[in-house]
Parts: C-alpha cells; structure tokens; sequence
C-alpha cells in the first residue's frame, strides 16, 4: 500500500481585528510562528510502525489549496487535526473518499466526537492511535475497514512500546524545533484542558532508552537541534528528569517544556536543567488575581494555593537563566474587567521574558464544554473554527462578551508592542542572565 499521513497544520483566528493587529505584533507573531511549524508527533509516530512492504508520504497542509491538485496515487489516507482545522479536514476527506481513496481520520477532536468524524471518514481512531494502528493497517490491506478503532477497547498502551518516528520524514530546514515526547496525560486534570489527558486514562512516562534514542536519531538528521517536549506537563516525576538531564547536557541540544509551577521548588533541578540546555519553560499560570482560579482544576485547587507564590517562583525560574513563558487564561469565570491590568502589572512585575494571553475555550470533550453547554453559554455551538484560543465562543461571567472581547484586544496591543516585549527581554538579560550586576533598571515604557 501507499499511504499518505496529512496533518492539518497552521494557527487560526476568526477575529479579523485581533488577527490585523496580531501581525504587527512581535510577541504574538514569534509564539505563534512556532506553533504552526511544529511536526504532527502522532502521524510520524505512526508512520514509524508502517511495515517496509508499504510506503509512506507526510503532508502538512495549512491552506486546501496546496494539495490542488490532490495525490491520486494514495491506497489509504489518515489525517490528523485539532478542532481549529476540523471543517478542513473534513472537506479533504470529502475529496479524497469521492475518488475512491478510502480515508482514516484521528487525533484530539475526533476523540472527542467520532459519530461527526464518521460522516467524513471511512474509519476513525479513538484515542492513542499506536495500539490500534497495526490492525488497521491490515483491514486495510484486505479491503476490510471497521469502522471504529478505539484504544479503550483494548489494554493501556504501554510507552515502553512506543515506535521510533519516522522523522526521515521531515525537510528539516523547514522547522525551528522538533518534538519529542516523554510523557502523556497530567495528573492536574484542569477543567479546560483538552490535551493528551483526552487520549489516555493515565499519567505515565516513556522509558529514558527511548527518548535519548529519539534524540540520537534527531541529532543525526539536524545536528544542534532545538528540541520541544511534548508533554502537558513535563516535570511530574523529578527523579525521572534527574536522571535524563545529565544525558541531554552530554548531547548539546538546547531545549523547551511545558510544566507547571512547582518546578520551582527545586533549585537542584532548575540548575541541572539550565546545564542541560533548557532555554524556555511554558507555565500556565491562568490568572494573576485570584478570582477565576477557584475550581479550574477537577481534583483540588492546586493553583490557587500556589498563587501567593506566583512572583517568587517565577524569579526563581529565571534566576537559573531559564526564560519564563507565562500563560494566562482570559475570561475565566469570576473575572472582572480588572484583569487585564492585572496581567500587564503581572508581567512587568516578575519580567516575564514571554507572555502568553488566550480566552478560555471550550474544546470538545472537556469539562469546561459540557458544563458551559449544560448552562447555555456557549455562543456558537459547534463552530470548531472558533477554537484557536484566540476566538470567544461562549458568555463570560460577570464580565460581558464585548467588555472580555475589546480587553483582550487592547492588552494584546500593550503585551507584544515591541517597546515593552524589548524591555522585559533586556530585564532578563539585566537581572538573570547578568547576576544582577546592574544597579539601574531600564525605565519603563509608557503602554
């Protein structure tokens, strides 16, 4: 068989007012920039497991207009997309199944809602796509496509097992970072997240052999690589980390992961990741007040008691040299119109290097979902391509939509205009990078 893997790529936003100032903006640009260039870590995934007697082809496609015209020489189709691309991937399904190519969707949103997915599709794939992948593979062969293919039907998938990606692959020079995963799910379980937590019933960690050879084998394709862990929440497990950071330092990439707060407790740690390469963490830290923390998280209110701490650890973070990319969830309910000073206050304060600002968003299959649906609060049900986070789709409280709407452009214009985005990078510089041998502050620009 010839297989073609198409992962629908690229940011969206349906607010042409955000998107016409996002452009001018450098922060917003640069964060938004490296998302859209990021590989799909489930299809190389998959192609890894397709057997020597098949072939494969990997599509990113961020307009319809660049598979015009469409392959034709294809035996099967899998596409993977997030919710923001999904009304896309369903009319490139639509144009592949008419020419009688038989198609496979998978990935969060198909998760989520595979009787929707099924309309397009001949076959979907419900959450971790390894353990079902060889089957499918084989139905197809025969011409034998169920057609559902669902990891909760079958034992947890192991990481132990997990396949090599097939990063062959990739034109590297097309990328400013690969992706590597060492975990999936998070034991936080936040109400809005629709990450892999979406995939798997259980946290749990891929062995080190398996990501140090994940990490040879990019070394051999890009030597020098700048390496994203994709992982929700990296940090879960320290004696883990402790023991694969000494073998990142010993392999001179430099590197980013997304974690959540208590990194900071450790500076053992924070120093041996600074060593390690580590040029970036990703925090959510979700509201600088604490209106709007309360109840985020399903389990307990984890970030609420750590919010008193907030500056402290952020500095601590930074005080190893590691840049801070702080995130803020917007519209959170209990919220007012003061946030948005809040956060600009918040981020001059602690020196943010990065900042990132997003509305709350309702992904399919969430928590947040079912429970602003179950209250009629959502906006514009079922429009997928509202999910960017970067586009309202539901009735903040007490704030109103338009005061949530006209907030969140106004700070994006203060965040990532570039006299305060270059003054929080030369603070950095100044107070972390320099060990604080400078007395004077730059002066503040005027937002």
């Amino acid at each position: 068989m010839k297989i073609g893997l198409i992962a629908m790529s690229g940011i969206r936003c349906c607010d042409e007012e955000l998107l016409r100032k996002g452009l001018t903006l450098p922060g917003f640009v640069e964060r938004s920039e490296t998302i859209a260039s990021l590989p799909s870590l489930g299809l190389l995934t998959l192609a890894g497991m397709i057997p020597d007697q098949d072939s494969v082809e990997y599509f990113e496609v961020q307009d319809l207009k660049q598979l015009d015209p469409l392959p034709e020489n294809l035996d099967l189709v899998a596409i993977s997309s997030f919710s923001a691309q999904i009304p896309e991937a369903y009319t490139l399904a639509d144009q592949f199944r008419a020419r009688g190519i038989p198609v496979v969707l998978g990935g969060l949103h198909v998760t989520s809602l595979p009787d929707e997915a099924l309309r397009h599709g001949d076959a979907v794939v419900i959450g971790e796509g390894e353990v079902v992948w060889r089957d499918l593979l084989d139905d197809a062969r025969a011409g034998k496509l169920r057609r559902r293919y669902s990891s909760f039907d079958v034992a947890e998938f192991d990481l132990a097992d997990a396949p090599m990606p097939a990063y062959e692959l990739l034109d590297i020079t097309k990328y400013n970072r690969l992706t590597v995963q060492t975990s999936r799910g998070c034991p936080r379980r936040c109400e809005f997240c629709a990450s892999s937590i979406l995939l798997t019933r259980r946290y749990k960690q891929k062995p080190i052999p398996k990501v140090l050879a994940e990490l040879d084998r990019i070394c051999e394709l890009w030597p020098r690589p700048f390496i994203e862990f994709a992982d929700d929440n990296s940090f879960i497990h320290r004696a883990y980390w402790k023991e694969l950071l000494p073998q990142l330092k010993q392999r001179r990439v430099k590197w980013f992961a997304e974690t959540d707060l208590s990194v900071h407790e450790d500076e053992g740690l924070l120093r041996m990741m600074r060593d390690s390469g580590c040029a970036e963490v990703l925090i959510g830290l979700e509201s600088p007040i604490l209106p709007g923390l309360k109840g985020i998280e399903l389990k307990n209110d984890w970030k609420r008691r750590q919010w008193p701490h907030y500056i402290e650890a952020v500095e601590r973070i930074q005080g190893n040299g590691i840049r801070v990319n702080g995130c803020f969830i917007l519209g959170l309910d209990g919220q007012g119109t003061d946030i948005f000073d809040a956060v600009y206050d918040f981020a001059e304060q602690a020196k943010l290097y990065d900042v990132q600002i997003t509305y709350q968003t309702p992904f399919p299959g969430t928590p947040l979902y079912a429970r602003l649906e179950k209250d009629n609060r959502l906006l514009y049900p079922g429009a997928w391509e509202r999910c960017t986070l970067f586009d309202l789709n539901y009735q903040p409280t007490p704030m109103s939509a338009d005061e949530l709407q006209q907030g969140f452009h106004e700070l994006a214009e203060r965040l990532y205009c570039e006299d305060f985005t270059q003054w929080r990078r030369k603070q950095f510089a100044k107070h972390y990078l320099y060990s604080r041998r400078h007395k004077r502050d730059d002066p503040l620009p005027v937002s």
